[in-house]
Order: C-alpha cells, then structure tokens, then sequence
C-alpha cells in the first residue's frame, strides 16, 4: 500500500460515496486508477466494507464514556460474549494495566449510560468497573490512516 492507497482511503473513510471522477481530482490520477485501486483494495480485504458516519447533530447528542473493566480470571471469553450483546458499545479493547478491558460506550441519555454501567456490573466475572464520561473531543482522527495527509498523495503521485 503506498501514499496514493493512504491518501485514497483517507478520502473514501470522509466521503464513501464520493464519486470516482472527484477522487481522481483530489489523488491527481485518472479515474480508472481510482477505480482499479479501490476494486484492489476491496479484493485483498484492505476495505471491509462502507458504512454511515453519524452526523455531527447526533454525535453532539450522545453520552459517550469510557469505562475500564477488571475481570476475574478465566471468565474474559464469557464477559465477552455478555458486552457483544450490548448496542451501546462502540468498542471492547483487551488492555494492558489496571483493568483488562476497556469499553467505549454511546448512549442517548446520562439515564441510559446509568442504567447500561448496572447491566455491565452485573455481568458474572466482572469485579469492578472505573468510567469516565467524555466531556467533549479535542482531537479525533478516527476516520485517517497514518501517513496519509492531503499533500502526500499528490506529492507521490508526481514522482
């Protein structure tokens, strides 16, 4: 994968749906070059998938929280199937440190968030739990790739 691919997936994670030609524009490369990247990338499982990105409007409604998880030992596998079942976790990191497991959660309402953190303490195997409400996002690059900033892909582009 080179920067043109960086800078081409960077613009698909902003945009899915934007169109071929636009891409090309953006990457300063001819629209089929897009079009055989992105059916490369698809087909080596470099692109899984498109989704739906949540609007800012949405986004700005949310509870989020992260909340650490200390679990006893050999009952992970079981405290991971029970926290798969809940919508409202984004994501179940294994970590290293004071907890075993650290969850980002979303919910709709500080009530909702209340009611999901009893649900996860009574989960068997989980003996304490740690949360952090998100106050607000000073920095989010989840939708880029490392290496990947706008004049990279151009610049390789051109040599």
């Amino acid at each position: 994968m080179d920067l043109v691919d960086r800078h081409l997936l960077s613009l698909l994670q902003a945009n899915a749906r934007e169109p071929a030609a636009v891409l090309a524009r953006k990457l300063k490369v001819a629209r089929t070059t897009v079009v055989a990247r992105i059916a490369r990338l698809e087909r080596e499982g470099i692109v899984a998938g498109y989704g739906v990105r949540l609007g800012q409007q949405l986004e700005q409604a949310a509870v989020r929280a992260y909340c650490g998880l200390r679990v006893a030992p050999k009952m992970g596998a079981g405290v991971v199937r029970a926290l798969e079942r809940f919508h409202e976790i984004e994501e179940l990191s294994a970590v290293s440190g004071e907890y075993d497991y650290m969850v980002v959660l979303r919910c709709e309402t500080n009530e909702a968030l209340d009611g999901l953190l009893d649900r996860i303490g009574l989960i068997e195997g989980v003996e304490h739990t740690r949360t952090s409400v998100v106050l607000g996002r000073k920095v989010d690059r989840r939708s880029a790739l490392p290496g990947s900033s706008p004049g990279a892909a151009g610049a390789a582009s051109a040599a």
